[in-house]
C-alpha cells in the first residue's frame, strides 16, 4: 500500500465497503458521542467520516489532536446506518473504522474556524491566507478560477489563437495608471517598469505577422483597491487580431464569454447576442458606461421640459427622470428609502411624484409642476396610472452618477430586476479625447493607441471633443470586464493624436520609438481586447469582492500581510541599485 494513501477523501463509495484503506488529510471536525469519536477528514478532493471506538489506540490518538493536524489513518470501510447517511457528501454512505493513526503534521491552535464562516475580519484572513484557503468556499473559488483559465486556453486555441508570452521588465508607458518601477543595477539612475498591460508588445506581435495572439497576462498597476479591482497585480485574457474591424473582434469574444458563462454559471441565463450601446446613450439611459442590464428601467433626459421652468430647483439644470411602473401599492417608506439611498450616493435629496387616475400627479413636487410640465412628462416618459417618477437635477456627471445608482436600486426594490442571469453588452463609440476639468487640458479618454473614427481627417478637421474612437468595453451585470480597441497603426495618425493630447513629436518618438519604428515597416490593421480574469471569476463565483477569487491578494492598502510586503531593504542593496531614500517627514 502507498506510504500515505490508497484513496483520497472524496473517493470512497458504498461499493468500497469492507475494503482496507489508507487516507491522509486534515482533521476538519470532531464530535464525541458517548465516547465514540466521529471525525471528518478533509483533503483537496473532499471529506470522509472516520470512526474511532472507545478504548482503542485510534480513539486516544485522535481525541487529543488539534483541528487541522495532518494525519495518515488506516482502517476498513463500513456502511453507515440508514439514519446516518449524509446526502450532502459524495462519501456520505460510508465511514472508516480507524485502526491506526500517524501524525504527519502537527497543528497549533488555529486563529479562526476553518469548518465554518465565522465572520473573521479580512486582515486576519489575509495574514493566515494559507488557512483561509482551506475553507470550502475559498477552495471552491480558487478551483473555479483554475477551471476557468484552463477552459479559456482550450477555447482560445480552438478559435485559432496562439498563446505567446510578453516581457515583464519593460519601459514605462502612459496606460492611465501609475507604473511599478524596478531600478536597474547595471544602468545607474534608470528604471524598468512592470507592464500595466502587454499593449505595445501584442501590437508588435501583429506587426511581426502572428495574426492571432492571446495570453493569460499578469498586469501591474499602482492604483487603489476597489471591490472589483485588486491593487498591485491582476490577470487578464489579452487578445489581439490582425486584419480586423470592430465586429471581427466581437465575434470570438462573444462566443468565448457565452460558452464560459454557460459552462461555469450554474445554470444562469446568458445574453446572446450582446447588445451594442453607444457610450453617450449609455450615460443618458443608465447613468454610466457599465450598465447593469438586469435592472429593467431606463433614465430619460427631461431637461427640456424644465428649461425656463418656474420650478427653481430644476430650472436651467440637467434633469434626468426615472419612471418606475407598478408602484401603486408601494408605501411611503419605499419613496423615503430611495431618497435616503440617493443621499448616500451624494445627492441632497430625491424628488418624486406618483401618477394617479387620469395621469394626475401627486407627491412632494407635484404642486410645482404646471399643466404643460405634466403633459410633457406624461408624453416623454410614457406614463400611466401606477407609475412613480424620480428626478435628479444638477451637473451632467453628478446627476448621472446618482441617478445611475438609483436606477438599479429602484429596480431591485420595485421588482424590476432580473436575478440569476448574466446580462452582457458592448459599450461602443467612446470619445477619443476628454477635457480635464481642473486644467482644461485635452487628454486621451481611453486607450491612447486607438484608431480615431475618421482617421487623420477627423483629427485635423473636427473639434477633439467630437471625435469618436474605435474603442469598446464589454460589460456584464454592471461590471466592466474589459476595454479594447481597433488600434492606430499609421504613424501620421499617431503623431497627430498625441499632438492633440499635448505630446510633441520628439516626446512621442522617445516614449514609443519601438512602436513607431515598427509602424513604418508595414503594419496591418489590428485590434484586440483584454477581459479581466479576476472579474470573470468574481462574477461566476457570485462574490462581491475580487479578493475572494485570488489565492494570495494584497489587502486594500496594497500590503501582503502573509509575506510582509512591501518591506524595507538593507542599505547595501540600495547602494548596489544606486538609490537613496527620501522618506516623508513625520509631522
Amino acid at each position: 500500500m502507498h506510504r500515505y494513501r490508497s484513496h483520497n477523501c472524496g473517493e470512497l463509495r458504498a461499493a468500497d465497503v469492507d475494503t482496507d484503506v489508507r487516507l491522509s488529510g486534515w482533521l476538519h471536525n470532531r464530535r464525541d458521542l458517548g465516547g465514540i469519536l466521529f471525525i471528518d477528514l478533509r483533503d483537496h478532493y473532499g471529506i470522509t467520516q472516520l470512526v474511532a471506538r472507545p478504548g482503542t489506540p485510534a480513539n486516544e490518538a485522535l481525541g487529543s489532536l488539534t483541528k487541522e493536524t495532518v494525519v495518515r489513518i488506516d482502517g476498513k470501510v463500513s456502511a453507515r446506518g440508514a439514519d446516518n447517511v449524509n446526502p450532502d457528501l459524495p462519501t456520505g454512505e460510508v465511514e472508516i473504522e480507524v485502526s491506526a493513526v500517524e501524525v504527519l503534521g502537527a497543528a497549533e491552535q488555529i486563529p479562526f474556524t476553518i469548518n465554518a464562516e465565522d465572520g473573521v475580519n479580512e486582515e486576519k484572513r489575509l495574514e493566515y491566507r494559507f488557512l483561509d484557503l482551506r475553507r470550502e468556499r475559498m477552495h471552491r473559488n480558487i478551483m473555479l478560477r483554475t477551471a476557468v483559465i484552463s477552459a479559456i486556453r482550450h477555447k482560445m486555441v480552438s478559435l485559432g489563437f496562439n498563446e505567446m508570452a510578453t516581457p515583464i521588465l519593460s519601459a514605462t508607458s502612459p496606460e492611465g495608471a501609475r507604473d511599478f518601477l524596478v531600478p536597474s543595477r547595471l544602468h545607474a539612475g534608470k528604471f524598468y517598469a512592470l507592464p500595466q498591460a502587454p499593449q505595445q508588445f501584442k501590437q508588435l506581435l501583429m506587426i511581426a505577422g502572428f495574426d492571432r495572439y492571446f495570453q493569460i497576462a499578469p498586469c501591474f498597476r499602482d492604483e487603489d483597491a476597489r471591490a472589483d479591482r485588486s491593487p498591485g497585480e491582476f490577470y487578464q485574457l489579452d487578445i489581439e487580431m490582425s486584419f480586423v474591424e470592430q465586429e471581427d473582434v466581437f465575434g470570438p469574444v462573444e462566443k468565448l464569454m457565452t460558452e464560459l458563462f454557460t459552462e461555469f454559471g450554474g445554470g444562469r441565463e446568458v445574453t446572446s447576442p450582446f447588445p451594442r450601446i453607444p457610450f453617450r446613450e449609455s450615460m443618458l439611459k443608465y447613468g454610466n458606461d457599465k450598465p447593469d442590464l438586469r435592472a429593467k428601467l431606463e433614465l430619460v433626459d427631461v431637461s427640456d421640459v424644465f428649461e425656463g421652468s418656474g420650478f427653481k430647483a430644476f430650472a436651467g439644470k440637467h434633469v434626468r427622470a426615472l419612471a418606475v411602473p407598478d408602484t401603486a401599492d408601494q408605501p411611503r417608506k419605499f419613496f423615503d428609502g430611495l431618497g435616503d439611498y440617493a443621499v448616500e450616493q451624494g445627492a441632497k435629496g430625491l424628488a418624486w411624484v406618483r401618477v394617479g387616475e387620469e395621469n394626475a400627479l401627486t407627491g412632494p413636487i407635484a404642486k410645482f409642476l404646471t399643466e404643460d410640465d405634466v403633459k410633457a412628462l406624461v408624453e416623454k416618459l410614457d406614463l400611466a396610472p401606477g407609475h412613480a417618477v424620480f428626478f435628479g437635477a444638477g451637473e451632467f456627471d453628478e446627476v448621472s452618477k446618482i441617478m445611475g445608482a438609483v436606477r438599479v436600486e429602484a429596480a431591485k426594490r420595485a421588482g424590476h430586476f432580473e436575478e440569476g442571469v448574466f446580462r452582457f453588452c458592448w459599450i461602443v463609440d467612446f470619445p477619443m479625447f476628454e477635457k480635464d476639468e481642473e486644467t482644461g487640458k485635452i487628454e486621451f479618454s481611453h486607450n491612447p493607441f486607438s484608431m480615431p473614427q475618421g482617421g487623420l481627417e477627423a483629427l485635423e478637421t473636427k473639434d477633439p471633443l467630437d471625435i469618436l474612437a474605435w474603442q469598446y468595453d464589454i460589460v456584464c451585470n454592471g461590471v466592466e470586464l474589459s476595454s479594447g480597441a481597433i488600434r492606430n497603426h499609421e504613424p501620421e495618425v499617431m503623431y497627430k493624436a498625441f499632438e492633440i493630447a499635448g505630446y510633441d513629436k520628439d516626446t512621442v518618438e522617445a516614449e514609443f520609438g519601438g512602436m513607431l519604428r515598427a509602424f513604418k515597416f508595414g503594419a496591418p490593421p489590428h485590434g484586440g481586447i483584454a477581459p479581466g480574469v479576476d472579474r470573470i471569476v468574481m462574477l461566476l463565483a457570485d462574490e462581491p469582492n475580487i479578493r475572494e477569487t485570488i489565492a494570495f491578494p494584497l489587502n486594500g492598502n496594497a500590503q501582503d500581510l502573509l509575506m510582509g510586503a512591501p518591506s524595507e531593504v538593507e542599505e547595501s542593496r540600495l547602494k548596489e541599485l544606486h538609490l537613496s531614500l527620501r522618506k516623508p517627514q513625520v509631522k
